[in-house]
């Protein structure tokens, strides 16, 4: 199944791994304290409450949330760097800080689909997805 990233539907992404490895319905409804009906259901959600996606992560050992962190890296705007000045000259935030440009293989690969299958020119991927030039060429080089 490829990844769309700008349409997530969480419990499709959710039912296909759960078909994919085979996990009998009966070990999902007893950890998830929920009947065959209601996981049904959680299926068909675009959406899911954050705890709810918590326990399909552990019981699927699969991080369904990075799903939403690779969409921010790719389509979330960044901070201008004299907006990210004064954040930090205003107050600390109480919230962990995290690198924006930690690129995941999935989005390797979604950047460089884009590139080679021409929908998207080089340049056209540094300036949509703040990539750097050096960046790019050494995915391209390397994959």
């Amino acid at each position: 199944m490829a990844l769309d990233l700008k349409n997530i539907h969480i419990g499709s992404m959710i039912q296909s791994h759960v078909e994919q490895n085979e996990f009998e319905m009966t070990r999902i409804c007893k950890f998830m304290r929920s009947s065959e009906t209601e996981i049904e259901v959680m299926y068909l959600q675009k959406d899911l409450p954050t705890n709810v996606l918590l326990r399909w992560s552990k019981l699927l050992q699969y991080d369904f949330f990075r799903v939403y962190s690779q969409y921010l890296i790719l389509f979330a705007p960044q901070k201008s760097n004299i907006q990210s000045i004064k954040q930090k000259e205003d107050k600390k935030s109480a919230l962990p800080q995290f690198r924006k440009n930690l690129y995941t293989q999935e989005i390797i690969d979604f950047i460089l689909e884009l590139v080679r299958t021409g929908k998207r020119t080089k340049k056209q991927v540094m300036e949509e997805y703040n990539i750097p030039k050096s960046t790019l060429y050494k995915w391209l080089e390397k994959y």
